[in-house]
């Protein structure tokens, strides 16, 4: 669960500063998909962006990739365009290889306090710089992450998604 809540604290980071993760379906498919800009494994949703209420200009993720058993720090600008209120969503999907470990949907509002934030987020320019602990116990592997955050009139926020490889060998099971 502390692995979740911290993929849930950066997701939420690129969220509150402009963003969100994955739509559609709850299959993490890279197709046309653009890198965030920034140092980081972000890329947006293979979606059409232009009407969403976040812009992300920039993710920066230190280490990156994020190791296990250290902190990870997330820095992260973007333009807010229109104001989040209460009853955001998150839609989040994390996967290991082939293994769906969670698939939930959570309430953005509660999840971005976990960044200093919180509802309604204003329009105007966000920036946050987060430090996060990476249990020394993720095992090593490749781990899928999406999130779509839709606004509670149903307008997108953001939609982001990333492929993160922690330590080992290229053959550990999480690489399916």
């Amino acid at each position: 669960m502390r692995f979740s809540t911290t993929c849930l604290a950066a997701l939420s980071a690129s969220v509150a500063s402009a963003g969100s993760w994955f739509g559609g379906s709850q299959d993490v498919l890279v197709k046309d998909v653009q890198k965030v800009p920034g140092d980081s494994p972000l890329e947006f949703c293979d979606s059409d962006h232009s009407s969403d209420i976040v812009k992300i200009e920039s993710v920066d993720l230190l280490p990156n990739p994020p190791e296990s058993g250290a902190d990870l720090v997330i820095r992260a600008t973007g333009t807010v365009f229109e104001t989040i209120t209460e009853g955001a969503t998150v839609h989040l999907i994390v996967k290991y290889g082939l293994i769906r470990l969670i698939n939930t949907t959570a309430d953005l509002c509660e999840q971005i306090k976990n960044v200093d934030l919180e509802c309604p987020i204003e329009k105007g320019i966000l920036s946050i710089t987060k430090s996060v602990e990476i249990p020394k116990e993720v095992p090593p592997g490749t781990y899928n992450v999406y999130a779509e955050v839709i606004n509670t009139d149903g307008k997108p926020i953001t939609c982001l998604q990333a492929t993160v490889k922690f330590g080992g060998s290229t053959n550990e099971i999480g690489d399916l």
